[in-house]
């Protein structure tokens, strides 16, 4: 492989000074013309391209964010991504995508330290899940924010308010009059899926009512249309008759939910209600359109990109929390005994 060509085998070839050439390589004014062409002439022939790393070094920013993630199975890693890359864009940063190989810590501190090689101002990591084998070590040259529940580690947060998500739909659905509400929850390992069981047991307890036995799904249309099932013969085992009222963990569980009910000739929501998470594109286009919790992911990209380049700028870490909001759609309706 040739030698790279240098500053100073530009400004040799071009018979200027260093301070020319790096003056017109960063496109900064104060360089009569001739200097100009002659400096941009000799950059060509050489080949010559601006070393942006040591230049940026020497700046202290790189105007880079490195974003490191597991995997793009949920609706929410996916549209995380595409909030963080488009506003990183907007204020002129470019995005590095470190996807681990496994979501352990020890995966989770290789990409880290890539990153640090590969020099970004900040680290954005989307923590749906706890990372399992290996401690999480942020390194303490690099600012990161967290997307999901405080991590410490000197790191901020940016989290939606997973709280006040089962809160919103267990009361829709208890303020309707239905006896009680049945629980698909995402993955037990997911951060939002534990927060949402248990608020979900919390406000079914504080109105007196009875807490069904909990199911669990991997956020697939598949795994509601299994759980539903299993509901469905608990409850026959039982004699407790049909379920009412389901609580789907995210709107392609509801989405398998609405598949049993149908197989078992229920109707939505003349017999049972139906509430999911997320409002996806297609949500208002399930038939009936399926009333959800609505997640701001613009507002999600904006405050994380605000976070991560305070972070970057030397702010003290922070943890902030965003409001959900319930879409009432057709899919839930009174309990009608």
């Amino acid at each position: 492989m040739p030698n790279r060509s240098s500053m100073r085998d530009v400004a040799r070839a071009a018979g200027v000074s260093l301070q020319t050439v790096s003056r017109v390589a960063n496109g900064e004014p104060g360089v009569v013309d001739d200097k100009r062409d002659r400096v941009l002439s000799a950059m060509r022939e050489l080949e010559y391209r601006p070393n942006s790393a040591a230049r940026a070094m020497r700046r202290g920013a790189f105007r880079t964010v490195g974003v490191v993630y597991h995997s793009l199975h949920s609706v929410g890693t996916h549209r995380s991504l595409e909030q963080i890359s488009e506003r990183a864009a907007a204020q002129g940063y470019g995005t590095t995508i470190m996807p681990l190989v496994a979501a352990s810590g020890l995966a989770a501190n290789g990409a880290f330290t890539r990153l640090v090689e590969m020099a970004v101002d900040v680290v954005i990591v989307v923590f749906p899940s706890p990372f399992g084998a290996g401690s999480l070590e942020i390194p303490t040259s690099l600012p990161a924010v967290v997307l999901g529940p405080p991590q410490g580690h000197g790191s901020s947060s940016v989290d939606f308010d997973q709280d006040s998500a089962a809160r919103l739909v267990v009361e829709h659905l208890v303020d309707l009059g239905h006896p009680t509400v049945h629980h698909i929850a995402g993955p037990q390992e997911s951060f939002a899926a534990r927060a949402r069981v248990e608020t979900w047991r919390s406000i079914l307890e504080a109105h007196g009512l009875r807490v069904p036995t909990l199911r669990y799904g991997d956020w697939s249309a598949e795994s509601g249309y299994v759980a539903m099932r299993q509901i469905l013969a608990d409850e026959k085992a039982t004699g407790s008759g049909a379920p009412t009222a389901i609580y789907a963990g995210n709107d392609q569980m509801a989405l398998g939910v609405y598949r049993a009910l149908a197989e078992a000739g229920l109707r939505v929501p003349e017999d049972v209600s139906v509430v999911g998470c997320d409002d996806v594109d297609e949500a208002a286009a399930y038939a009936p359109p399926l009333t959800t919790v609505a997640q701001d992911w613009a507002a999600l990209g904006e405050q994380t990109m605000r976070t991560a380049l305070a972070m970057a700028g030397g702010a003290a870490p922070s943890d902030t929390v965003l409001p959900m909001r319930i879409v009432i759609r057709d899919s839930t309706a009174p309990y009608r005994g």
